[in-house]
């Protein structure tokens, strides 16, 4: 009976003994075996068997970036300007055994690093120079800091000033000077705005004051092409008036002689017609008829026309 209890009681420690000598290493993390108190090697993401009582995990170090806030550190600037300037340094452990066995105190180790080269940079610019040259500054910090710290098997990857506190006096000197900034390029723009609606107005009056005048032009050059085309018209009106009277007057003598042929009429009562519109032209009370010496001659001229028509249509 006690011989079972006692070979339990051994089982048991065993199994203790075997679990604890079990290790499980986590992703992004590596572990640093002890053997008897001295480093043995990095135990890598996976299980890992330690030799009991001999072999210890003694560390467990995360491998993925980090991020530390450092509190406001107090600078003087070139001009003898002391600005209150925190940083953010974000790193990365490369070389878990250098890191665990090179530096005791690896953050403070970098705070004061960071407080040393800020101050470092800071020295050699003046006031307007550290406010408008952040990334000049994250630069030179990252380097410096990435070179110091190679050693403890830490990378810094990236540094940034997060916040830069002059004393309360500049910053209210420099609110004023961005109130007046602000106020001097609102008034450009202002006078800027006005200069181009001025622009804007004369143009439109312009192009409005070229577009009457086309317009007035337009209206004359119509007005004068209608006056000359009504001329025109009225000219051609009168011609064809003309020539249409001319040639009725000219059909009414044709009628006149062709109806004298086909009548055959004679000399004697050609002459006779002509006496009777003599007298009828002598009846008239107000009106005086003299015939000159050679009137019956010309009352002989109707033969000579009858003649030509003659000669004409027998042609």
């Amino acid at each position: 009976m006690v011989r079972s209890v006692i070979t339990t009681v051994l089982i048991l420690l065993v199994l203790l003994v075997v679990v604890r000598s079990i290790r499980i290493v986590k992703q992004a993390r590596m572990g640093i075996i002890m053997r008897l108190g001295k480093f043995h090697t990095e135990a890598k993401t996976g299980i890992h068997l330690l030799v009991p009582f001999i072999d210890t995990m003694s560390y467990m170090i995360d491998l993925r970036e980090m991020v530390v806030d450092f509190p406001p550190q107090p600078v003087i600037t070139k001009d003898n300007v002391t600005m209150q300037i925190d940083t953010v340094v974000y790193y990365k452990i490369t070389d878990p055994k250098s890191y665990v066995f090179e530096i005791a105190n690896p953050i403070s180790a970098i705070e004061n690093l960071t407080a040393t080269t800020l101050r470092n940079i800071i020295g050699d610019l003046d006031l307007d120079e550290t406010l408008t040259s952040r990334d000049l500054i994250n630069a030179k910090m990252r380097t410096i800091l990435d070179e110091a710290t190679d050693i403890w098997g830490i990378k810094v990857n990236r540094v940034e000033l997060k916040n830069i506190m002059p004393p309360r006096d500049i910053q209210a000197a420099m609110e004023k000077q961005m109130r007046a900034e602000r106020e001097r390029r609102e008034a450009i723009l202002q006078a800027e705005g006005e200069k181009q609606s001025k622009i804007l107005i004369a143009e439109g009056e312009k192009q409005s004051a070229i577009l009457r005048a086309e317009a007035k032009k337009e209206s004359m050059i119509r007005e004068a092409e209608g006056e000359r085309e009504s001329k025109i018209l009225e000219a051609q009106g009168e011609a064809e008036a003309i020539r249409n009277k001319k040639l009725a007057e000219a059909d009414g003598i044709r009628s006149v002689f062709t109806a004298m042929k086909e009548a055959n009429v004679d000399d004697n009562i050609l002459a006779l017609k002509s006496m009777e519109a003599i007298e009828k032209l002598g009846e008239s009370p107000s009106s005086k008829l003299v015939l000159p010496s050679d009137a019956v001659n010309f009352l002989g001229t109707f033969k000579g026309i009858k003649e030509v028509m003659s000669d004409k249509e027998s042609k």
